[in-house]
């Protein structure tokens, strides 16, 4: 077993045959591919590929917003051009043009059955994985209130649909994706509130993944990590899965703040190029990595993002150098 595991962020390319032919079988048999193609690369912690989440009328984003608020009570997924006008109105996210849903009545889990879809996962994954999850208030960004008219209230009402079904998640891991408080620190409080809303139920081990967007390969938010370290020192969380391979390297120097009960996964492969790492760029960098934060503070590598936005042969190569680079770096 190595000190340092591998795994993935979520989202893997979508097999063409799946698009061509979509069905629930399809569906099933793709997951299965995906997870093999994880775990013959070395991946020690694969994810299910998200490949049911995906929506071709929404592929700049992946689908994965839009995946959990159809089902999500309360929100109207038809959106008209008032709708949109009062959205665009608000300025806070410049780079959709309306609003993922509305929201029209009390949040509620509706049809949102994630149980189910975890254990679908399971039956194919051939050992553990890790499931993933939006963050709640990642989804209140993309949405227009009508009902609630408050973001806290709106925020922590979508945390509780959720956190009521994070109990019966049967994997290794369940790991919540957050790409929009980096961007927004003043808001940390609210989004560290509702991502432990969801973790504290949660039994097994406990991850949030933390990016600056991919939004049809565009990074959408400006920051950095310093300003964010109160924030990431306040959730509940095992360990932290941070897009790193991105970013300006002083980043690291933040990250020596997080406190020492968080492991640190650190992103080595950057997913918005089609350049394949080599084995030894990822090696140095986590050799850069613990020279920073210390040795043994690094527990996972992983991509920066999901790969939902490149090719499978860009992405098996991607994985596979991940492993080797991991290999290389303990001497294996």
């Amino acid at each position: 077993m190595s000190r340092i595991l591998t795994t993935t962020v979520g989202s893997y390319p979508v097999p063409d045959w799946l698009n061509a032919l979509p069905s629930e079988q399809a569906v099933i048999d793709a997951t299965r591919v995906i997870f093999n193609q994880q775990r013959q690369a070395g991946i020690d912690l694969p994810t299910d590929g998200e490949l049911y989440r995906f929506d071709i009328n929404h592929p700049d984003t992946n689908g994965m917003i839009e995946y959990f608020v159809s089902r999500l009570g309360g929100i109207d997924s038809k959106v008209s051009r008032a709708d949109g006008h009062a959205f665009r109105a608000k300025k806070e996210m410049g780079f959709r043009s309306k609003p993922a849903a509305v929201v029209r009545g009390p949040i509620t889990e509706g049809h949102l059955d994630l149980p189910e879809d975890c254990a679908r996962a399971a039956r194919v994954a051939g050992g553990e994985f890790k499931f993933t999850l939006t963050s709640p208030y990642m989804l209140a960004r993309t949405l227009l209130d009508t009902h609630y008219r408050d973001m806290e209230a709106l925020t922590m009402a979508i945390a509780d649909a959720m956190a009521s079904q994070a109990g019966e998640l049967d994997c290794a891991c369940v790991q919540v994706d957050e790409a929009n408080v980096p961007g927004n620190p003043s808001d940390g409080p609210l989004a560290a509130r509702a991502i432990n809303r969801i973790l504290d139920n949660v039994k097994g081990r406990r991850g949030v993944h933390f990016c600056f967007g991919n939004y049809g390969g565009q990074t959408i938010q400006s920051g950095a990590w310093a300003p964010l370290l109160q924030f990431l020192n306040d959730l509940h969380a095992d360990h932290l899965v941070l897009e790193l391979a991105h970013r300006p390297k002083d980043d690291l120097e933040a990250l020596k703040d997080l406190a020492p009960h968080i492991g640190i996964g650190i992103g080595v492969v950057d997913i918005k190029v089609n350049h394949v790492e080599s084995a030894d760029q990822i090696a140095r960098a986590i050799e850069l990595a613990e020279s920073k934060l210390g040795a043994g503070r690094v527990q996972f590598i992983h991509p920066d993002c999901g790969f939902w936005m490149l090719k499978r042969s860009v992405a098996d190569c991607k994985i596979e150098a991940l492993a080797k680079g991991r290999d290389l770096f303990e001497g294996r």
